[in-house]
Order: C-alpha cells, then structure tokens, then sequence
C-alpha cells in the first residue's frame, strides 16, 4: 500500500430483522437511553412472549392496555402472530424503521423471536375544528385546518370526493421528520408545474420544517421580493375552490397552514366571501379592496408631497386650515408620517400578543390617548392622525395577512421617495412597483397575470366577478388541462325563451 497506509476490512453488522429479540431491545435502549418515555414490557402467554416497545407520550396508552393486549391475551398462541400481522401494521426490517416509526407513533410488538412489527396508536391530540380567526367570513364554511396532517387531508377529500384527487406524502427535515402532502387534481393540473414544485422539494436539506410557511422561502421563486408568491390559508374551502383551478396545495403536520401555488398577484383579493355572495355585491367589495390597496400605498405619501412641495395643488379653502394644522409641528412631514406609522405598528403588534380582551383594550385606548397626546402635544397635526387611520382601516381590508403586511412595508419606501421628490417620488416608486409585478412569477406563471400578459378572460374574475355562469372558463393562470369548467348552467332560461 502507497505511504504504508493498512487496508482496514470494517465488519458488516447484521440486518435489523436478523438480531435476536434481546440485541434489538438493546439497540433501540441503547438509543433512547436518555429518554424516560421510552418503555418496553414483556407479555408471558404460556411458552410464547409478546414484547411492546414505545414512547408513552406519543401512542395512546388507554388502546394499548386496554384493547390490544387484551385482545392478543384471549388469542390461542398460534394466532396472535397472524391477528398481529392483520392489524394496520409495518414489518420493521430495518434499524432506521424501526427507530421511525416509534417516533411517529407507533408501538413495536415481538411476537416470539421472530417477527417485529409496528402497530400505529398514536395518540390522538388534534384540536376542534373551528373558524380560523385570521380569515372568517360572513357566508360560506366556517371550517378551518387544524394542526393535524390526516385531520387536513380528511377535510379536503371530504370536500372534493373525485377519483382525480391525489395526495402524495413525503416527509422533510432530519430531526422532525415532518410528514407533508402534496395534493391536487390529476386531470387539471399541470404537470411541469408538478414536477417543477416536486423538484424544488426534493433540493430541500434541513433538520426541521415545523409549518408549511417555512417550506415557503426553500421554494418560492424570488426570495427578496417584498410579495409573497404563495397563498397561505388556513380555509378548506378555499384549498378546494384553487385545487378545482388545477393549482397545488401543500398540506403539513404540526401547523393549520396550506400553502396554495402557483398564484398571481389578483389572487390576494379574492375572499371566499366573493363566491358566496351576489356578484354585484362581490365587485363592489373586490373593487373596494383595490381602492384600499392604493390609499394604503400612497395616501401618506400623498400627504408628505403636499406638505412639502405641492401646496398649490389643493384648493384655497384647505391650505390655511392645512398650515394651521402643520404650523406647529417641529419636524418635516416625513418625521411626523414616521413616527404615527411606526406607532399604529406598535399598538397592532401588542394588540396581536396579548389576550384578546387586553389587546381590544389596547386598541381603542392606546389609538384614542396616544392620537389625542401627541396633537395637543403639538408633534403631530390633526391631518396626519386622520391619514394614518384611513391608511390603517385600509390595509386590513386586504383578505390575505401576508398581502397586507407587505403593503405596511411598501409605504415605507414610497413616503421616503415622496419625501425627497414629492409628486415624481410617487409616480417612480408606482412605477419600479409596476415593473416588479410584471418581472416577477410563481413556479413559471406570470404573477401580474392577466394584465401581463393581457388576458381578457382572467379579467372575469380580477378587479370585479362576474356572474358564475359566465365564468365557464378556468384561469390560464395555472395552466390547466381542461379549460372549461361547464358549458350551459343556463339552459333552462334557453329553452324556456324559445
């Protein structure tokens, strides 16, 4: 050998289902030798001895103690091995499996020398299904997510009860090992869409994922941008209403999030209300939240442009009351938009970690005392304490969190802009805004879809919703297979004219 190196022969252990009943015991001690929960107990029925093998907080007990061993105890011997062997069980081969499956929940039972099976008991610990507190509504269902994988996937299928409905499990993080599913409709969806999201997951390399929102920034096309790319909600409905647009869901153990691609930027103000609702109504309210969009952008930048350099622009009626409102206030406007938007960030971030009657607390007299402080103080103008506000209302009145947090932030840019160029610092800001909508995608599909590119079909349900029975088309958005949700809903009225 070159530089008196030694070939060293490393001997091969043998396969898990190989060792005897004691070394495995050992193996898996030997491994949870610091961890209390783990126990082992041994079952004498005559000559053959039945061994269980488990993390007590993790299966149910109750189950085992009190059905499965006394169920194997009443069986003659020569049939607990096949009893065992018919239950919803995993024949651990391996050292890997084994150590697995007790972690998600499983019991390890022995029959004998022989086999070594896993019987899944887990304990069931998931929460009520309620109404998600972040999105309710007014018609429609009042179900939510919970933070239980199968209680999810149950939801779904419950709802959309197709053939074409797949769910694919995998399972992502080296030390949570936590179970996510991918779902969506074989005949609608588009399968290099698919395979692109499946091949991004499979590029994922961390110790732990705990809710979907994490997987979020291993796969979302632009990481930087201030728009989030993905629809986060908690709603089964709303899961159901894209899966039926040929879009994905991703579904994960541990959180109530679902993560819905790809999207675009209309997206965001769509509220499974619109659907519930007369389409008359809806486009009101989805043209409302368009308006808000914009007043939560730029009304406190428009503010500052005024303030500062356009005063001309308002009529003669409001510039005194304006400069009297101002005259006392010992920083620019840029100062005093600062400071109140910092402030209303401040009283929301409270109000969102403390209990819900303090935080309603905190709201009304925190906004009221502080608002009223700092006018009478003289730091801030009566103006700009009635701007902050509506900009405020405004930017809760986007249906996605996520959208609205990324507006809070936008204006922030924008008041700067304005600040140092007035009118022209807006219409730059609007405009490098612009450009990102149209630049950016989600997994291949353009997010200002359908406006770029311009698409007459999508505008049936961006700024307004039309009718259901004019919406016979799906989106192009997420490229479907089939294009057509239904022909004739109407033909009744046809028929009947004729």
């Amino acid at each position: 050998m070159r530089g008196g190196a030694q070939l060293v022969v490393k001997k091969q252990e043998p396969a898990f289902d190989e060792l005897s009943l004691d070394e495995k015991i050992a193996k898996l001690q030997e491994v949870f030798e610091d961890d209390s929960e783990f126990h082992v107990r041994h079952v004498k029925k005559g000559d053959l001895t039945l061994t269980f093998a488990c993390i007590t907080s993790l299966v149910s007990m109750a189950k085992i103690n009190d059905f499965l061993i006394p169920t194997l105890m009443r069986l003659p011997a020569e049939e607990i091995d096949t009893y065992v062997h018919n239950l919803q069980t995993i024949e651990a081969t391996t050292y890997d499996d084994a150590i697995n499956q007790i972690l998600a929940g499983s019991v390890m039972i022995c029959v004998g020398d022989d086999h070594f099976y896993t019987v899944y008991l887990k304990e069931d610990t998931a929460r009520d299904i309620t109404e998600p507190n972040a999105e309710q509504v007014v018609h429609g269902s009042h179900e939510g997510f919970v933070e239980d994988l199968q209680t999810n996937v149950r939801l779904v299928r419950n709802r959309v009860r197709s053939r074409h409905l797949k769910v694919e499990h995998i399972e992502i993080g080296t030390e949570t090992k936590t179970k996510v599913a991918i779902v969506y409709m074989k005949d609608l969806v588009n399968e290099d869409i698919l395979a692109e999201l499946k091949r991004r997951m499979n590029y994922i390399e961390t110790d732990m994922v705990v809710t979907t929102n994490y997987l979020e920034e291993f796969i979302e096309d632009s990481p930087f941008s201030i728009f989030p790319q993905m629809i986060s909600t908690e709603r089964p409905d709303k899961v159901e209403a894209n899966l039926l647009d040929g879009k994905i869901a991703l579904l994960s153990d541990g959180g109530p999030n679902s993560l819905i691609m790809p999207v675009t930027f209309f997206s965001f103000f769509q509220s499974p209300d619109d659907y519930n609702s007369r389409w008359m109504t809806a486009s009101f309210i989805r043209m409302l939240r368009f308006v808000s969009f914009l007043i939560a952008i730029i009304l406190p930048a428009l503010y500052i442009a005024v303030v500062s350099f356009h005063f001309e622009v308002l009529p003669d009626e409001l510039v005194m009351p304006l400069k009297l409102s101002v005259s006392t206030v010992p920083y620019p406007p840029i100062m005093e938009a600062l400071l109140m938007e910092l402030t209303i960030e401040l009283i929301r971030e409270a109000g969102i970690r403390l209990p819900s009657p303090i935080s309603q607390t905190i709201g009304i007299v925190g906004g009221l005392v502080i608002g009223d402080a700092v006018v009478q103080a003289g730091l801030v103008s009566n103006v700009m304490i009635i701007v902050v506000a509506i900009t405020a209302i405004a930017s809760y009145i986007i249906p996605s969190n996520e959208f609205s947090a990324s507006i809070r932030l936008l204006r922030f840019p924008i008041m700067l802009l304005a600040a140092m160029f007035g009118f022209i610092g807006i219409i730059f800001g609007l405009i490098i805004m612009l450009m990102q909508l149209c630049k950016q995608e989600s997994f291949g599909v353009a997010y200002f879809y359908p406006i770029a590119p311009f698409k007459w079909n999508g505008l049936k349900d961006a700024f307004i919703r039309v009718p259901l029975w004019l919406m016979k088309r799906r989106p192009l958005d997420a490229k479907p297979k089939k294009r057509f949700r239904f022909r004739q809903t109407r033909g009744w009225d046809i028929d009947g004219k004729s």
